[in-house]
């Protein structure tokens, strides 16, 4: 499947990014009959971060994308979703995740190391047969005429194909070309490691998708890899000025911003050995993912919409947007510009959505004072169908409905 320098036919669609998006935009269209070459900057192919959540929504994807079976074998099922208060470990909302959940939305609630969702997908990618990957090509500018699209790398390397998916990331140069927008760096550091079970507390080795909400930060933690392993992520406002960024963290300075935090919680941070660092931020939503002359250039994922990580939806939009995507191309005939302006008038919205909503839970997940008062009452005797019901527009979500109608 890999190739560090193929050469590829007009026919083919190239996919800007061989991450979670562009692995599973390139599935989506070998589904709908093309060949595709993803553009990969990496010198190899992986993924950096730990665990991510699943809502059904991502189960629905998966499905779609034919990898279902692959997927599901590498999650952890969780009981429920908890929060509780990290100043005096009051429970301030649980959401059970077993059976009523999963048939209420067709699908579970589940945790699973990152690296297993690409490698997933890229498994599938193989078995596909009609997915090349050529690794160390960063893309550094797009050319397109009526007949296509050609990207040029920024060793000199020229790729042609029909149309080319933009799904590079967070700081995606087929965005930067075609939008120019500046990101919005939220303030927020994030702090992310991978725990053995070992060493991990066992009076908190739940299995729960766990966030422990104080004032200016939080906590989270959950069961990795058949519970062998635990997700531990810990999220601050930073007291410096951040710049949108990933690098290795310090231990000392995760202890500098957890005073006041209760014994129980305050565990997880004294744990991993390695943190990785991550200086978050997000862009304005935009209503525009079409772009050029013959309209064969759109985005994906986070080049489309980056989000903060409150929801806990990144990858699991990018999969939708995905899915979208090979839906718009069935409903249109594989023609490039209607597919892809019925694909944006589908997904702007939803994922515009997901952004704004990721800001204000990231709100309500730091309230202090009065704000985290109000916070702690905000689902008290709220039943489990009431929490469906205010989930139902994001966990909902399935490939028949995907696509706007008229």
């Amino acid at each position: 499947m890999a190739n560090t320098n193929p050469t590829t036919s007009s026919q083919s669609v190239l996919v800007a990014g061989g991450g979670i998006g562009g692995v599973a935009a390139a599935l989506a269209l070998v589904r709908r009959g093309f060949d595709v070459l993803v553009l990969e900057q990496a010198a190899q192919l992986g993924e950096i971060g730990a665990g991510i959540q699943l809502g059904p929504n991502a189960f629905a994807a998966f499905d779609a994308l034919g990898i279902g079976e692959i997927a599901r074998a590498r999650a952890v099922y969780t009981d429920e979703m908890v929060m509780h208060d990290a100043l005096d470990e009051y429970c301030v909302g649980r959401i059970p995740t077993g059976e009523a959940f999963r048939k209420r939305f067709g699908n579970p609630y589940a945790v699973i190391h990152r690296a297993d969702v690409h490698g997933s997908l890229l498994e599938g990618a193989h078995a596909t047969g009609r997915i090349e990957i050529a690794t160390g090509a960063q893309v550094q500018r797009v050319e397109q005429d009526d007949a296509g699209v050609t990207v040029v790398t920024g060793d000199g390397r020229r790729f042609r194909g029909a149309a080319l998916v933009g799904a590079d990331g967070v700081k995606s140069a087929v965005r930067r070309q075609y939008v120019g927008d500046e990101a919005r760096v939220s303030g927020h550091v994030v702090y992310r490691a991978v725990v053995d079970r070992a060493d991990f507390p066992v009076d908190l080795q739940w299995n729960a998708a766990s966030i422990w909400v104080g004032p200016n930060c939080h906590l989270v933690h959950y069961p990795l890899r058949g519970g062998e392993q635990y997700n531990v992520v810990v999220t601050f406002h930073s007291r410096d000025q951040e710049e949108w960024s990933v690098r290795e963290g310090s231990r000392e300075e995760v202890l500098s911003y957890f005073e006041g935090i209760c014994a129980r919680a305050r565990q997880l941070i004294e744990l991993p050995r390695d943190w990785k660092r991550w200086a978050t931020a997000d862009r304005e939503p935009i209503g525009q993912w079409v772009f050029g002359p013959s309209f064969r250039v759109v985005l994906l994922g986070d080049a489309a919409h980056p989000t903060l990580q409150y929801m806990a939806q990144g990858a699991c939009m990018a999969m939708e947007d995905a899915v979208t995507l090979g839906e718009a191309l069935r409903a249109t005939d594989n023609q490039f510009d209607k597919a892809f302006a019925l694909y944006q008038k589908s997904r702007v919205a939803r994922t515009a959505r997901v952004v704004l909503s990721s800001r204000e839970m990231g709100r309500i997940f730091h309230a202090r004072g009065v704000e985290r008062l109000v916070r702690n009452e905000l689902w008290k005797g709220r039943t489990p169908e009431r929490f469906y019901d205010a989930m139902e527009w994001l966990y909902g979500w399935t490939v028949d409905t995907c696509l706007a109608k008229d």
